[in-house]
């Protein structure tokens, strides 16, 4: 076996190939153009850099506050997608508008790809993000006590381990500065991918695997989780995530998990949008 029941890297790449029966250009045409409405109609702040590197930055969409002596809003960081090798912030910007039309300000991250940077660096960038927002909420007009995250795809796998980060000793930040996160078809046992299609671009190695498979990491943050997946999508996103799911409940963790009807790994990002259950459980986070 190469994991689990696999037997061939064939039947591993059927089981993480999303894209299989989609055309990728297309959706990423209408990920691209709906997000260019979405940046149009809000208060933005482009790509803020939050680190030293050109990958380390971040959209801001500002919620304003119709009385200037209202509390600060409270600030949401999103992480795209795209088995992190592919996409940007840029593609994402759509999932955004509910949120901030409900006074919720979001941060769409972006992070440096593989196999440009080792994975290691790919993670530390998410933590930069995060820490970033925390340390300057001043300047961006927000709460960092009011602070939550969340994650489609690879970034569901850096919203967990953003939970696994030891924030106090690796940053001297509160170990609690995440309110609550939501991860969105995640992944969170990378054992799969060293004999996939994507371990090229991935190159990972066992050491990588053991460091930043979430699944076997204590979770440090204490804050509610919430694991989705969509019904449409293969059997192996629905399996993470009850099995990270299980590894939560026995540190006791605040954690649900849903199997969301109709949807496949794409579609379930209209969650965000539209009345949306996403942006109920994020707002949840925050009361």
């Amino acid at each position: 076996m190469l994991y689990q029941h696999f037997t061939t890297q064939e039947e591993i790449d059927r089981a993480y190939d999303p894209m299989l029966g989609r055309d990728p250009a297309v959706l990423v045409k209408d990920w691209r153009e709906r997000s260019e409405a979405s940046r149009a109609k809000h208060r933005t702040t482009l790509d803020l850099s939050y680190g030293p590197s050109l990958a380390e930055r971040m959209d801001i969409f500002h919620a304003d506050a119709s009385d200037p002596d209202s509390p600060k809003a409270p600030v949401h960081v999103f992480f795209h997608g795209g088995y992190w090798r592919a996409l940007s912030h840029r593609e994402f910007s759509f999932i955004v508008d509910d949120l901030v039309n409900a006074g919720i300000t979001v941060a769409v991250a972006n992070y440096a790809l593989c196999p440009q940077v080792r994975f290691s660096e790919l993670v530390r960038q998410a933590q930069a993000a995060v820490a970033y927002v925390h340390t300057h909420a001043a300047e961006l007009g927000v709460d960092p006590e009011q602070l939550s995250i969340s994650g489609h795809s690879a970034g569901g796998h850096l919203c967990a381990m953003l939970m696994s980060t030891d924030w106090e000793g690796s940053f001297g930040l509160p170990n609690q500065l995440i309110r609550g996160a939501l991860c969105v078809s995640g992944l969170y046992d990378l054992r799969p991918f060293p004999w996939s299609w994507l371990q090229p671009k991935l190159q990972l190695s066992g050491r990588d695997v053991q460091e930043f498979s979430p699944l076997w990491l204590p979770c440090r943050v204490a804050a509610p989780i919430k694991l989705v997946a969509g019904a449409l999508e293969s059997k192996e996103f629905e399996r993470q995530m009850s099995v990270y799911s299980e590894h939560l409940n026995e540190q006791v963790q605040n954690v649900t998990q849903q199997l969301l009807p109709e949807v496949d790994h794409f579609s379930v990002l209209e969650h965000y949008l539209n009345d949306g259950c996403f942006v109920e459980w994020i707002k949840g986070f925050h009361d």
